[in-house]
């Protein structure tokens, strides 16, 4: 267990830089790529909670969990962005994007068009895990430890997309906006 803790000391700092340097490579931006990064530790707490409320310890199978759940986060937090910069650019090119109502409108509209496709992804995750979670057969232990981490996670994660990054956009964009 030493071993392996102090190669995890190793391996999670390096997939955070990887998860980064692609987020970076994507959005060709760093802002928008720590935008989608917040993601992880909101996504950790829900891991977390829901390791605590099950009684799981931290293990290798966890940090498995925890870094797949990591993988995911950055794949829908890149989606939002991309949903809130369709509405922001689509509002651009027509010209209706004078005032900060009007930005507050287009983060409002690529917001909602992003519930469904986020709640499809969330559910589909989660009834893909749900199973595993109430297996009873061998390897079931390692393996609701792997899941475990991922439908906490997904839970915290699910609320920060739609909560916390368009009010963090809207903070970003205000300053393209030059009210008269």
């Amino acid at each position: 267990m030493l071993r392996v803790r102090e190669r995890l000391k190793v391996v999670v700092p390096i997939t955070f830089f990887l998860i980064f340097l692609l987020l970076y490579m994507n959005t060709k931006s760093t802002l928008k790529a720590a935008i989608v990064m917040l993601a992880v530790p909101f996504s950790v707490i829900g891991a977390v909670w829901y390791l605590w409320i099950l009684d799981y310890n931290v293990s290798i199978a966890v940090w498995v969990g925890m870094i797949a759940l990591m993988g995911l986060d950055a794949e829908t937090g890149v989606f939002m962005l991309l949903f809130l910069d369709l509405s922001y650019n689509e509002a651009v090119r027509k010209g209706t994007m004078k005032t900060l109502k009007d930005l507050e409108e287009a983060i409002i509209h690529g917001a909602v068009k992003r519930i469904r496709p986020k709640a499809m992804t969330v559910m589909a995750t989660m009834m893909g895990l749900l199973p595993i979670m109430w297996s009873t057969g061998i390897g079931s232990d390692m393996m609701k430890r792997v899941a475990a981490p991922m439908i906490g996670g997904l839970v915290t994660s699910f609320l920060l997309e739609l909560l916390v990054y368009p009010p963090l956009y809207y903070i970003w964009k205000k300053r393209d906006i030059k009210e008269v």
